[in-house]
């Protein structure tokens, strides 16, 4: 039997966000996870921790209670040192600026029609494709690549599905039997990093009395969750995301070599959802 354990929402992509005890999920996940995210004015398209570590530190909250309407409620970003800009401040931008050291700007969600908006930035001529994915997933040259046939094909051209700022999917799964069994072999594999649930930012902590990374077999299958019902696509391959430092965690390689080493370098699984309802913590989590 498992259980939902924590649920987690992000109100800015790339920071720190908020524990929540139920949700009503919606097709679009949990109702205001990554409802925000920052935009680079120097490439013009939509960005994150994988060229801003720093984001990984900084928090946000909401103001007022997300919904399915407005996803995009209003939030109060806090910086480290105690600094903080409300979403609604005239000069968060140029806030946000300061503090990453580059022009960026923060932007609610548009509709999916915006297709503009969620585009990539162009690749330069000359660019190595292989190395800037081996550079984003935190591979090196005798890894192998993960597979990225599962992914949603407009990821390919866009920096995350139109009308959405999620990487992949809606929701991210994972278990705390995965991260303790990810623990174990490593100290086996003589690796010392701390896998710390912070690094890897899923919207649904699930705990039970399974053993191992028991998430990977409900891959293609459905989940009943509190009233919701959920589809899971495909594992979760991780990215430089996960190694690098902030609050108490410090940078840390080692992350990634161990998760490729030990488990392909995937950790959780994403999931759609099926039939809309609410979850809460508590609440059973069955395999169909």
């Amino acid at each position: 039997m498992f259980r939902v354990d924590r649920l987690f929402r992000y109100p800015v992509k790339s920071m720190l966000g908020e524990s929540v005890e139920r949700a009503g999920l919606t097709p679009n996940g949990i109702p205001g996870d990554r409802a925000w995210a920052l935009k680079d004015e120097v490439q013009g398209a939509l960005t994150g921790a994988k060229r801003f570590p720093l984001l990984m530190g900084m928090a946000a909250e909401f103001l007022l209670e997300p919904d399915a309407a407005r996803p995009s409620a209003p939030v109060r970003i806090h910086a480290s040192g105690g600094a903080r800009r409300d979403s609604g401040d005239g000069d968060v931008n140029a806030w946000l600026s300061r503090v990453l050291e580059h022009p960026v700007s923060l932007w609610p969600l548009l509709p999916a029609t915006a297709e503009a908006h969620y585009r990539r930035a162009a690749a330069a001529p000359d660019a190595d494709m292989e190395a800037e994915l081996r550079a984003v997933f935190a591979r090196t040259p005798d890894e192998p690549l993960p597979d990225l046939a599962s992914f949603p094909p407009e990821l390919f051209t866009h920096a995350s599905p139109p009308g959405t700022y999620f990487d992949a999917y809606p929701l991210l799964i994972m278990s705390r039997s995965a991260l303790e069994a990810l623990g174990a072999l490593a100290r086996a594999a003589g690796y010392a990093s701390n896998f710390d649930v912070r690094r890897f930012r899923p919207n649904i902590l699930v705990d039970g009395a399974a053993t191992g990374f028991v998430e990977d077999a409900w891959v293609g299958r459905r989940l009943r969750v509190g009233g919701a019902v959920l589809e899971v696509a495909m594992a979760c391959p991780r990215c430089i995301m996960t190694t690098h430092g902030f609050l108490d965690l410090p940078r840390d390689p080692k992350v990634m070599r161990a998760l490729v080493q030990l488990h392909g370098g995937n950790l959780g699984v994403y999931a759609s959802v099926v039939e809309p309802g609410a979850i809460a913590i508590g609440d059973s989590l069955v395999p169909t």
